[in-house]
């Protein structure tokens, strides 16, 4: 029977982390980090992802912003703002809660915001940093990924490791992580050949395509650590992942739910992000 990974308790224990990270880095430098976060339009789903942000850092004590535009704000407007926010010395991190009203250029937005500021980690100097094994600043989603499994006290070094999922944000990140600790890493996808055969080889099995119930408990090794990233509605409209948790639970040794598993882990590294574009200008 599976051990629950639980999330919240971690993500609770990170930002209390940051908490204090925070007061010492005030009494230090004389000023405490600055989150900004710009919002467009009127996304419901986005809404909550911001005031779940805002008030994340609201409880960290570094101070934050929100900058909330129309629906109807032009591409030059926004890329204005984030230039402004780039110069602005009081402001350590910036984020631009995605996805954009479709006459903004996502890629141009992201390209925009200063890499020593993106704590989003979707800059590409930040992308090639990672690949490269340079300094950068990690996306949230993996890096909780990464933490999660720590968590557990399994060992990453010398596993085998499947990813189902190569997204920019996700799959491909994570996997290089995975790498960087050691394991041997599969990816696959939506459309591999077989994909029980795959999945079953993984010691620690990371799901992240956005179909719900895709993973089912025949497809997964016995003992494995099971790290579910899918946020899904079933049909009855429940939020579900893309990992059967039901038969999936009994053969894993460990496993994430939904909700309450990557979720608020994201979060809680978007401020260790923020925390860590602050030293890296602080200590320039």
């Amino acid at each position: 029977m599976g051990k629950i990974i639980d999330g919240k308790a971690l993500s609770a224990a990170v930002k209390d982390e940051v908490r204090a990270q925070v007061g010492e880095l005030e009494a230090k430098y004389g000023r405490k980090p600055c989150l900004c976060v710009i919002i467009v339009g009127e996304n419901p789903a986005s809404q909550v992802y911001v005031r779940n942000k805002v008030k994340a850092a609201a409880y960290t004590g570094m101070d934050s912003k929100l900058i909330e535009l129309p629906a109807d704000t032009t591409e030059e407007a926004l890329l204005s703002q984030i230039a402004a926010l780039n110069e602005d010395p009081s402001v350590d991190g910036v984020l631009v809660q995605l996805p954009l009203p479709k006459h903004i250029d996502e890629e141009k937005v992201i390209d925009a915001i200063s890499r020593e500021k993106d704590v989003d980690g979707f800059h590409p100097g930040n992308v090639s940093g990672l690949w490269l094994g340079k300094d950068c600043i990690v996306p949230c989603t993996p890096a909780g990924i990464i933490r999660l499994i720590d968590s557990t006290g399994e060992s990453i070094s010398g596993k085998t490791a499947v990813v189902v999922g190569r997204s920019n944000i996700v799959g491909k990140p994570v996997a290089k992580l995975l790498l960087d600790r050691n394991a041997t890493v599969v990816i696959a996808h939506s459309r591999t050949a077989d994909l029980g055969a795959v999945t079953r080889l993984a010691d620690i099995l990371v799901v992240a395509v956005g179909k719900a119930g895709l993973v089912t408990g025949d497809m997964v090794k016995p003992g494995a650590v099971v790290i579910d990233v899918g946020m899904n509605r079933n049909a009855e409209g429940k939020l579900c992942g893309d990992v059967d948790f039901a038969s999936c639970e009994p053969v894993a040794s460990w496993i994430t739910p939904v909700p309450g598993g990557v979720g608020p882990m994201t979060i809680a590294m978007l401020m260790q992000n923020t925390i860590h574009c602050f030293l890296s200008r602080m200590q320039g």
